[in-house]
Order: structure tokens, then sequence, then C-alpha cells
């Protein structure tokens, strides 16, 4: 089995997408060189890339030469949130298996956004769908927090540089009755003191901040640079479940710094822990790390890592 994640730059924004072009594409394009010169092909690939890369001319290389070393493949966009696990993180993978057959479930061309399901799964995930229009039904999706603002228009900013639409999305995400709450992901009976969000950091970033509580069904994607930086790195969680956000939130942008720190540190918002990230990485629960290894080392090993569980499925589909 050949494993492969080719460096994602190329085909990003903040890349520049330089594809083919960029040199750090020049070995992976060396093993679609060599590969159908080997003696004995490998029995089955897998391959992890950024969202964009389905779209580059390094995957349409990548097809072509499967397709005539005898390869049968099935593309996805796939994201934790896909096995319950209550994180975004969107992933391009391709399996492919050397066949004649097709896999069952391969759909030529397109790019599956769902783990193939077996029927007892499809007869659940109805159940689950069912119930979860139930409960949409019971809240409205559309929520003005602050009486000021009108909700009418997609770049109504509600609170916190949030516009209706991004709202809309995360209460969307949070009803998803087939995702799992955030608590059975938590660590229990540790010091959370050392992980409270700092006075200082609360009143810079205090509009740009990710928030979820332990009851929300998301989370964004964990940088290495969590617990370091605060902006665009990963959720942080807020502790004091029965403080309304909104009320926190609303006309902030009028407060002397001092009251805005009072307001915001009722909230009392703390970074996850690593064990806790691990835990939405899909790592096993006896996994560690060595005693030696300080918190800021174990965030930099875990930031932008893949999700076990998700590639560990999509192998177990490829060996089926």
């Amino acid at each position: 089995m050949i494993l492969m994640s080719p460096p994602c730059q190329p085909f990003t924004r903040i890349g520049l997408q330089g594809d083919m072009t960029d040199p750090r594409t020049n070995s992976f394009l060396y093993i679609l060189d060599i590969l159908p010169r080997l003696q004995k092909l490998p029995k089955y690939i897998l391959l992890e890339n950024v969202k964009g890369f389905e779209v580059s001319s390094t995957r349409d290389l990548l097809i072509k030469t499967i397709g005539n070393c005898g390869f049968q493949y099935q593309e996805f966009l796939l994201s934790p949130a896909s096995l319950g696990i209550p994180n975004s993180r969107l992933r391009y993978f391709l399996i492919a298996k050397l066949q004649s057959v097709p896999f069952p479930f391969q759909a030529p061309g397109q790019v599956l956004m769902e783990f193939p399901q077996t029927e007892s799964e499809h007869r659940q995930k109805h159940a689950i769908d069912a119930e979860k229009k139930t409960e949409e039904k019971k809240i409205e999706p559309n929520i003005c927090f602050d009486s000021s603002t009108q909700c009418s228009g997609k770049e109504a900013i509600l609170f916190k540089l949030e516009t209706a639409g991004e709202i809309d999305r995360k209460h969307q995400q949070d009803s998803d009755l087939s995702v799992r709450m955030l608590r059975d992901f938590l660590e229990d009976d540790i010091d959370i003191s050392s992980y409270f969000l700092p006075p200082k950091s609360l009143l810079r970033y205090a509009l740009l901040l990710d928030i979820v509580k332990p009851t929300s069904r998301r989370s964004t994607c964990f940088t290495k640079g969590y617990g370091r930086y605060i902006e665009g790195t990963g959720s942080v969680l807020q502790t004091a479940e029965d403080v309304q956000i909104e009320t926190i939130y609303k006309s902030l942008t009028n407060l002397s710094q001092e009251e805005k720190i009072t307001r915001l540190l009722m909230l009392q918002l703390r970074f996850f822990t690593p064990k806790e990230i691990a835990n939405l990485l899909g790592f096993p629960p006896e996994f560690g790390f060595p005693e030696k290894t300080t918190v800021k080392q174990r965030y930099r090993l875990l930031g932008n890592s893949l999700n076990v569980q998700v590639v560990a499925q999509l192998i177990k589909i490829l060996c089926e």
C-alpha cells in the first residue's frame, strides 16, 4: 500500500496555486513518473490533499497514470463531521485498488462528499435526518441578537463580525444530531486555569474568536499555532454555559477597555487542551505524549493533523 500526502501549498490560494509548476510538487510528479515502470505495482493507494487538488492539473495526471496502470479509484471530499466528530477539516482523498472490477460505490468523474454506506447505515441515517428536521423546526434559523441590526441582508453584521449567513451555518451545524457534542471529547478533572484566554487576548481578538460550548456540535480546524496565536488557529471553549454570548457582545464596542474585559471574562473562555484536540482528531484514548513534551510542543505536533478515524475508515473501505 502507498500512502501519500503531497505538499498542499501548490493547490491553495495562499500558495498561489502553482500546481505542477511549483517545485514543491516535484517529488509527487517523480512518483507518478516511476509508478508505471515498477516491476511490481502496489495493490492499494491512498492519497490526501487540500480541497482544490481535485481541480488541479496534478490531479489530472494522477488519474491518467493510475488508470493506465489498471487501478480502479474513487475521489472524496470528507470532513470528520461525516463520522459524527464535531470538527471541520474538509480534505481531498483518493483511494485506488489494483483490480479490474470497479468499487461497488464507484462514481466515475464524481467526487463523493460522504463515506459509502451499507444498507443498515443508510436506514440509520434516514432516521437521524428525520429527527434532525424535527429538531430544527423548534428553532428559528434566522436570529437577530441586536435590535438595532437589520437581519434581512446576507451582509448584516449581527455580532462578533459575523453575518447572518455565518450565524445560520453554525446554527445548522449545532442542530445536526448525527454529530456528537463536544462534551464527549473533553477531559474531566483537569486544572483548566492555565488554559483560560488572558485578558489582553480577549480584548484584542474578541470579535474574531470562534466560540463553542460543550453542547456544540462543531469546531474549526486546529493549527500548530493554537494556544500561541488566536486568529484562525482553532475554536475556543465557553465554560460558563449559562451566560448568553449575545448579551456579552451586545454593544461591546461602545464600552471602555475595563468594561469590555469584565464582560468578556464572564464567558470563561479557554483553549482546548492538547488531549482534547487529540480526541477530536480521532486519536485513540491511550494516545499520549512523553512527559517532557511542553504544551506548546503538543499543540504544534497536533496542528493540521489528519483525522485518524477518517483515514482508518478509508483504509477499511479500500481493503474490503
